[in-house]
């Protein structure tokens, strides 16, 4: 640790003295200066761009790099120069500048496109000056798939698996390289979403009213503090738009299993405030008895300026749902009465001052609440639970139950950016960031069977100092947090991160770039875990923190004038001190929480894009994860124990999709492949089953542009009608069909 300490600071030093011994250019007078904007073709900014003032040899007379608005400034003008701005995932772009004329340069998008990503570093960088593996889904894809639920947009992600208990609205887990479920931070708007100990259930979460998401690879805590052990995800709300009147968009669709989708979306915006409100439905009856699921979402975006240097912008989202709860119905039948709610209300405001144009700062005040509740009053009848010839010896026996858990993050943080630019060989950025959070976290465990609850609670802190190197060809980016955490007390974890552009260019063989993270990650215990009464799970107050440590290298190829690129990443994880349950007594039975795992997980991701004529994309992606259980934390599941695979986590899965728009017609075609898992039946079957088979499932859509306000389409799920199950004993969708329409006036 302490290794890694000195070598954080001591990037961080060397930077600190480049920006301060090296020459600066001695700036003419302003009439002398040339001056310009970097935009792309919708007219937004462009930041962070290298632009070069080029002679008519082709020498470089002098560099710089566009800021957050994209304004760049030369010491000096050349009357025989042009400005040339190049971008990996941009066309090159190189401009003539007029004298006493600001010069604009509008960088169009290549056919493999660039995105700009804010949860790498906690402020917008575009992906070629990010090391972090990075998976985007922008507007487009989101509304693609119609208000579909966040886990199923992540299936098409490199590096994770998406296990869903059953039908829609169910359990929902994401793991990351080899993770836990709850290793994941989540974020809204830079919000924290997680239980209290990490744990996120995606089953009612619709990706309405977002405008991207964002997955960030790799342990990323000395950014984001507890919970990102092994990766983050930002879910950013829909903006309303400048413009003379409002604008609306409604989708609805029906189809199998009595499913039935709905939303509508008004937005707009005037003298520099902006708004956008958003609402949706969803009904099914899954296929399983008693396993109707039923949600809403309503969201709401707003915000504006102040004054020319402050801002104010909030947002507001609540969803609720409830989900019949049927159990293993493969392997018996089904419970006709359990079921499952939830609602969940998150509302937060950010104030972000430009105090000038190298300094700007924001606080952001959240609160986010859940409210969760099993219940399960009825006795059904007996069974022996049994699959395709194996019996278990003996009967399960339903019990009765009725928990609720209620939790209240309060969240609030101050966040200063400082930027600092020079010139001439060097040219380039330091960018430094200080970050201070503050969580409050409150909960209420009840059991209203027995009339008992608990109500635990703790405040946590933690600060982070990162800096950032950014010039033409180099980004290398190193940050260090200390966290104070009521549960387990102060932990410091670092990260360094380096990228460099080997290649320029969009020729043959366009950019390269080599590409390498390494940091540690930590969270803490649950509220269960650390307070508990049961005394089947007896909460531990001297619990420590989980610990990750994560690497990766990689590299990412550009070619054919941008229209094909290939990432290949190797990474390296290790997940200790998880905690799990041991045994403390047998008469009477007690078991305790103790941190006692250690899992790791090594593996490949390759990821290729190809994009051969307007209108038409290719993506593929392939994730290999050799994961080892190396000490256990389960006593007595064989699927848990040392040496076998970390449990619901594919040593082999992959995507492949196929995108084509072109005139009034878009189709797109997409498969979805799982291997063979560990797993276990959990339900004693003799002879037992101890993994579940691989599978692949494929999806098509088809839209038509019927007039330039409607869009009819047609959704085909599981298209080839394979019988299969996530976790073992939840038979999933087998082939359906959904249609409707989208409108936007």
């Amino acid at each position: 640790m302490i290794r890694s300490r000195l070598l954080a600071c001591s990037f961080s030093l060397c930077s600190i003295l480049l920006v301060t011994l090296a020459p600066r250019p001695a700036f003419a007078r302003a009439q002398d200066a040339l001056r310009g904007h970097v935009v792309d073709a919708t007219g937004a900014a462009l930041g962070r761009v290298p632009v070069r003032l080029v002679d008519e040899a082709g020498i470089t007379r002098a560099s710089a790099l566009s800021d957050a608005m994209g304004a760049f400034v030369f010491a000096a003008s050349c009357d025989t120069c042009r400005v040339v701005a190049s971008l990996p995932g941009f066309v090159t772009a190189s401009v003539t500048p007029a004298a006493g004329v600001d010069t604009r340069i509008v960088l169009a998008v290549a056919p493999v496109r660039e995105s700009v990503i804010v949860t790498a570093t906690r402020d917008a960088a575009p992906s070629s000056q990010v090391a972090a593996s990075v998976t985007v889904f922008d507007a487009a894809a989101i509304a693609r798939r119609g208000d579909a639920p966040v886990g199923d947009l992540l299936r098409q992600a490199p590096g994770v698996a998406v296990v869903q208990h059953g039908g829609r609205g169910n359990v929902t887990s994401l793991f990351v390289r080899g993770g836990e479920s709850s290793y994941t931070k989540v974020l809204l708007d830079g919000i924290p979403l997680n239980e209290p100990g990490g744990s996120f259930n995606f089953g009612g979460l619709s990706s309405g009213h977002f405008e991207r998401i964002e997955l960030v690879r790799g342990a990323q805590s000395a950014l984001f503090g507890s919970d990102a052990m092994a990766g983050v995800l930002q879910l950013v709300t829909a903006r309303g738009a400048q413009g003379p009147r409002p604008t609306m968009s409604a989708e609805v669709s029906a189809g199998e299993y009595g499913s039935a989708r709905g939303h509508a979306t008004v937005s707009g915006g005037a003298r520099g405030w902006d708004y956008s409100v958003h609402g949706s439905r969803y009904d099914t009856d899954n296929r399983a008895p008693n396993n109707r699921f039923t949600s809403s979402t309503v969201s709401a975006s707003a915000g504006g300026a102040l004054s020319a240097s402050l801002t104010l912008r909030g947002v507001v989202r609540y969803e609720d749902g409830r989900a019949g709860a049927p159990g293993q119905t493969a392997f018996g039948r089904p419970d006709m009465d359990a079921f499952f709610t939830q609602g969940h209300l998150v509302a937060g405001a950010v104030l972000e001052h430009q105090t000038s144009s190298r300094w700007k700062q924001r606080v952001t005040y959240a609160l986010a609440t859940s409210d969760q509740a099993s219940t399960n009053l009825l006795f059904d009848a007996p069974y022996t639970p049994s699959y395709q010839g194996r019996t278990s010896p003996f009967q399960f026996f339903d019990f009765t139950y009725d928990t609720a858990s209620e939790f209240r993050r309060h969240h609030a943080g101050y966040q200063g950016d400082l930027r600092l630019t020079r010139g001439g060989a060097l040219a380039g950025a330091e960018f430094f960031t200080v970050a201070f959070d503050w969580d409050g976290e409150r909960g209420t465990l009840r059991d209203r069977m027995a009339g008992t609850s608990i109500s635990p609670s703790r405040n946590n802190a933690g600060a982070t100092v990162q800096h950032q190197h950014v010039s033409a060809r180099l980004a290398i980016t190193t940050g260090v947090r200390l966290e104070r955490n009521a549960s387990f007390g102060t932990a410091v974890v670092p990260r360094v991160s380096a990228a460099v552009l080997l290649r320029t260019g969009n020729d043959t063989l366009g950019a390269t770039k080599v590409k390498g993270n390494a940091g540690k990650g930590i969270k803490e215990p649950t509220l269960r875990q650390s307070f508990s009464l049961s005394p089947f799970d007896l909460g531990n107050p001297d619990l420590d923190a989980e610990r990750s440590r994560t690497a990766d290298v990689g590299v990412e190829q550009r070619f054919f004038g941008d229209r094909a690129k290939v990432e290949v990443v190797w990474f390296d994880n290790r997940f200790e001190r998880q905690v799990s349950t041991r045994t403390v007594s047998f008469s009477p039975y007690q078991a305790r929480y103790f941190n006692v795992g250690l899992t790791r997980a090594r593996g490949t991701e390759v990821v290729a894009e190809v994009a051969p004529r307007a209108g038409l994309r290719i993506i593929a992606s392939h994730t290999f994860v050799d994961s080892e259980i190396v000490d256990s934390s389960s006593e007595f599941s064989e699927a848990l124990a040392a040496g076998q695979w970390a449990l619901r986590r594919p040593r082999h899965s992959g995507h492949v999709q196929a995108l084509f728009d072109r005139g009034r017609l878009s189709w797109d075609l997409a498969g979805t492949f799982l291997g063979r898992r560990n797993d276990s039946d959990f339900s004693s079957l003799v002879p037992a089953i101890t993994s579940a088979e691989g599978h692949a499932l494929w999806r098509a859509q088809a839209a038509v542009r019927i007039t330039t306000q409607a869009t009819a389409f047609v959704r085909v799920e599981n298209l080839t009608d394979v019988d299969y199950m996530e976790p073992l004993g939840y038979p999933a969708w087998r082939r359906t069909v959904h249609a409707g329409v989208r409108l936007k006036f």
